[in-house]
């Protein structure tokens, strides 16, 4: 996995370089969840983070293809009288947005393609009525599928080499890889992920 996360931001950097394109560097907050059907669980926000890279490429005018590479940290909390517990999905996602600018504001929207690094499930559950409650601490890697595809929506503002942006990203695809005997009832679970981010750019524009 670290091989593969060095190799798509050479890929990204070569390809900043070669196109005279601004780079930057961005960090910021995510609210996270995991939506969809047959969940059975209430399922929660999760406040965690997100780090990474661009590259902006410009096109025609207002218009430039913007590239990331992103270290996004989601997920989300499950819920009920049986379970108290978080899932945290560690993914290397990957954006390529169109990006619109005019004078100091922009919008953005464009694919998302996430790769799940990792996966760890912490809380409690219900055993049985005689035993109560009992921890959750646990790898959840095989609960959930290795790669994600999301469509992504934002707009902010940029004062100079400071970026200042929010951002929403749906996931299309059910990333839950629990099936029951017969897959009637699987959960159907989707990434929900609300981003807040400071950035800073190099390069003229």
């Amino acid at each position: 996995m670290k091989t593969y996360s060095l190799l798509l931001l050479l890929s990204l950097l070569a390809v900043a370089t070669t196109a005279q394109a601004q780079i930057g560097i961005k960090a910021g907050v995510n609210g996270a969840i995991l939506d969809g059907e047959n969940i059975g669980l209430d399922t929660r926000y999760k406040t965690s983070y997100h780090v990474g890279v661009f590259a902006r490429i410009p096109v025609l005018g207002p218009l430039s293809i913007q590239p990331e590479v992103l270290y996004s940290l989601q997920g989300s909390e499950f819920r009920s009288t049986l379970a108290n517990y978080d899932t945290k999905l560690h993914y290397l996602n990957v954006p390529i947005l169109a990006h619109i600018k005019v004078g100091p504001v922009y919008v953005e929207g464009g694919p998302q393609f996430g790769l799940l690094l990792g996966a760890r499930e912490d809380g409690t559950l219900r055993i049985s009525a005689a035993d109560g409650y009992g921890p959750v601490e646990r790898d959840a890697a095989n609960n959930y599928k290795k790669t994600d595809f999301s469509l992504a929506a934002g707009a902010g503002l940029e004062l100079g080499p400071f970026i200042v942006g929010a951002r929403y990203t749906a996931g299309l695809n059910d990333v839950n890889d629990v099936a029951d005997l017969n897959g009637a009832n699987d959960p159907r679970l989707k990434n929900r992920v609300i981003q807040v981010s400071v950035g800073l750019k190099f390069g003229g524009d």
